[in-house]
């Protein structure tokens, strides 16, 4: 090959995985290993009273049984992955809840044991006295006047309205000849990863660190939380993340574990671990989505868009631990591709007696984008217009990049879009897809039991935030090249594309690069995994770094062939003299030769080492589409999807095999939420789909065999060219897939205004003309 950049590599890590040889959070075994478990609340708001632990510290095999008074170090709340703009009312999230419970499955008291078991039976031993509370479920009880406060004080239970305002709002709807208005939702749904939270914490050794062994997606966010709350040097806090079976955002903050579990390892001297089960997991690990909109679109006869307009509120749950970020992606994401020239949005960022929210895959922007789209195709209807003819009259062309909302994105930088060309882009998508034959053979099916309808979506996605990455890139004596990164991998394949872009710059089979992610102790300063960043953050920083390396690998040679720098050529793991590749030196030989380079001593910079950083000005902007056929049966209300086919602008891809596995993934997750995934609560509070026999994860049977197309608009904003991908399925199939059912179902009538689209709301639809709002009893 070329170069390893865009080759379709096997994934390094496979071979590991795929036989046995990963090693994850509930591998490890320590000498003298403890376990622990947790007591947590049975009610969605309360007072603790009192805690008796009698029993359970007589239990056997029991260490230790700890409540709040007894881990002063967990006093302070757990401070917010992302901090909650000035003037929001605060949401302290306590370790132990104490007195006030606010969810289902808050802690009360944790247990140390030698056994998980007997831990487990000493966690069921402690009597707590509770007085319950009247609590506010949902986020629809939440908001009913005279509705229980969450947080005593408060004048209700709306923490901070979060708005936008572009043009003249008012104007662009009186201008519109036709203005639709809808009553949009999307449930609260779950990440679930195959592997649930874990931890374990080693105590302090000669080295004087504690140490974390876990499968956060944000080791460094973990580091500075443990380090605060415990009075230490973030230097005296190891984070070391293993193997990760998934993520999606849910392992992306700090929780009362991780504390409590630290804690008792200080205390007693001794390794504790703890393995989230998965009824732990639904209780207490962080959902997203939940978000209602009251929206409206203004259209000229003509299909121009001149006004959009929402008034939506997201559920936090019981603490806003991601801050607004989610709530803002909602609005930097509404314009979508497409020209808006005024904008008006007013959010109410509600908290709730249920766990706490943070971010899932796709944070915020499957709600936008289903606000939109919905609007989009109702806008079509009612001008008697072809939904696709509508989106590529309002879409932003080439000629308009870099193209402006008048938004503010979240890192304070305006939204501007990366240059791409969406209307090329969509109408190849549908000539691919055959949308028009689509058109024509569903008319055969609207008066049949089985009608097929067409939905379309399309997006764009702020991809690659900021603040930076770092990386760390040495060859040594034997020529293997070592890549140091500070993001951890939950799937996305790390360990190849980081390898890849390294080989690139060094001449090297990828074969012969060692990626190293996410251990603190390696690398000092880094951010995390999330928000489709890795690629766009850490790629650039390793090309960089590694093209230090080679600089200084070509100085090297040139000191041992004889030649200038410029002439040394880097392939095969080896450099040459340009044109004589017979004169030439092994990696490895450089390596040793480099710690007595003159010139590089000289340049007080021996060996082939080097660390870098790269930090992106702002987020690139990636663009993407997709069109999918469904049958909907009108006696049973189930959907079926015939055929999808997606499309995504990931700039230059590293790997397309690894870009289509994202794709695939993230397909999957966007078709649970729209056809299956409702983590329902009651108005008290008590979760009702708390296991995965209740809350239902698309299967191979309810997803189709996807089609992928790779766009390739390069991004001005970062040397390699890349836009981020990892997010970006999941975006459109809510919109789609309820285009697509309503388009099934419009000689009938049925408004599809909620997702998930289950078969009873289907039927309810077509009966009675009403859809259910997620969260009420199917």
């Amino acid at each position: 090959m070329d170069t390893p950049l865009g080759s379709p590599l096997r994934r390094k890590e496979d071979q590991r995985l795929i036989t046995g040889r990963g090693r994850y959070v509930e591998d490890l075994r320590f000498p003298g290993m403890l376990h622990a478990a947790f007591v947590r609340s049975p009610h969605a708001h309360a007072r603790v009273r009192s805690i008796d632990a009698t029993a359970a510290r007589a239990t056997a095999l029991v260490v230790a049984v700890y409540t709040a008074r007894d881990l002063p170090e967990c006093a302070r709340p757990i401070p917010p992955s992302m901090a909650a703009p000035a003037g929001f009312r605060p949401t302290a999230q306590p370790v132990f809840a104490d007195p006030l419970v606010r969810y289902v499955g808050e802690v009360v008291a944790a247990v140390m044991a030698e056994d998980p078991y007997a831990a487990a039976d000493a966690a069921a031993a402690v009597e707590v006295d509770y007085e319950p509370l009247p609590a506010a479920g949902t986020m629809e009880r939440a908001l009913e006047p005279g509705a229980p406060r969450v947080f005593d004080g408060w004048p209700d239970n709306v923490a901070g309205l979060s708005t936008a305002r572009v043009g003249d709002p008012a104007a662009g709807f009186a201008d519109a000849h036709v203005v639709v208005e809808a009553r949009l939702g999307i449930a609260r749904v779950h990440g679930v990863p195959i592997e649930t939270r874990g931890i374990v914490a080693t105590p302090a050794g000669p080295d004087g660190r504690l140490t974390l062994w876990t499968s956060s997606q944000s080791p460094y966010g973990l580091r500075s939380v443990i380090a605060g709350a415990f009075g230490l040097a973030e230097e005296q806090v190891r984070v070391v993340v293993v193997d990760t079976g998934g993520g999606f955002g849910i392992k992306g903050h700090t929780y009362s574990e991780d504390l409590i579990v630290a804690a008792a390892a200080r205390r007693l001297g001794r390794p504790v671990k703890w393995a989230e089960s998965r009824r732990e997991h639904f209780l207490t690990a962080s959902p997203d989505r939940g978000q209602r909109h009251v929206a409206r679109l203004g259209l000229t006869r003509e299909g121009r868009i001149t006004a959009l307009e929402t008034r939506f509120t997201r559920e936090h749950g019981a603490y806003m631990a991601s801050g607004e970020v989610v709530t803002r992606n909602t609005i930097n994401h509404l314009p979508g591709p497409y020209r808006i020239p005024s904008l008006e949005v007013s959010a109410s960022n509600v908290v709730t007696n249920a766990v706490f929210g943070a971010a899932y895959r796709g944070s915020g922007r499957p709600e936008a984008n289903f606000v939109l789209e919905r609007l989009i195709d109702r806008g079509a209807r009612a001008l008697g217009m072809d939904p696709a003819e509508l989106r590529r009259r309002n879409m932003v062309r080439a000629e308009e990049m870099p193209y402006r909302t008048g938004l503010v994105y979240r890192d304070g930088t305006p939204v501007s879009y990366d240059p791409a060309d969406y209307v090329a882009s969509f109408d190849r998508l549908l000539a691919d897809f055959g949308y028009e034959e689509w058109r024509r053979g569903q008319i055969e099916t609207a008066g049949s039991a089985r009608p097929v309808g067409v939905g379309i979506a399309a997006y764009v996605q702020g991809t690659g935030v900021g603040p930076f990455e770092s990386a760390d890139v040495r060859i040594d004596s034997g020529g293997t090249v070592h890549v140091y990164i500070g993001v951890s991998s939950q799937g996305q394949s790390h360990e190849t594309t980081m390898a890849q872009i390294a080989a690139a710059e060094l001449g090297v089979d990828p074969e012969r690069v060692v990626v190293i992610a996410a251990d603190t102790t390696l690398l000092p300063y880094g951010n995390g995994t999330g928000g489709s960043r890795v690629a766009a953050n850490a790629g650039p920083s390793v090309a960089r770094t590694a093209r230090e390396v080679a600089g200084k690998a070509r100085v090297v040679a040139a000191e041992m062939l004889e030649c200038a720098p410029a002439d040394v050529v880097l392939a095969a793991g080896r450099a040459h003299v340009a044109g004589l590749p017979e004169r030439g030196v092994a990696l490895g030989d450089l390596s040793r030769a480099a710690v007595r380079s003159k010139t590089l001593l000289r340049e007080s910079r021996p060996g082939l080492q080097a660390c870098g950083y790269f930090a992106p000005e702002t987020v690139t902007f990636a663009f993407g589409a997709q069109v999918c056929a469904v049958e909907v049966d009108v006696e049973t209300g189930r959907v079926r999807i015939l055929r999808y086919l997606a499309a995504h602008d990931c700039g230059r891809a590293i790997n397309p095999m690894i870009v289509d596995g994202q794709l695939h993934g993230g397909l999957a997750g966007g078709i649970g939420t729209a056809l299956l995934e409702d983590l329902i609560y009651d108005a008290d509070g008590q979760l009702l789909t708390g296991s995965l026999m209740d809350y239902a994860i698309p299967t191979a049977a309810d997803l189709p065999s996807f089609e992928t197309r790779t766009l390739a608009f390069p991004s001005t904003r970062n040397e390699l060219g890349i836009k981020g991908v990892g997010e970006s399925a999941i975006i459109a199939p809510p919109a789609a897939i309820a285009n697509a059912v309503e388009d099934a179902l419009q000689s009938r009538g049925a408004d599809v205004l909620e997702v998930p689209i289950t078969p009873s709301r289907v039927w309810t639809a077509l009966r009675q003309g009403l859809v259910q709002l997620p969260g009420e009893a199917q």
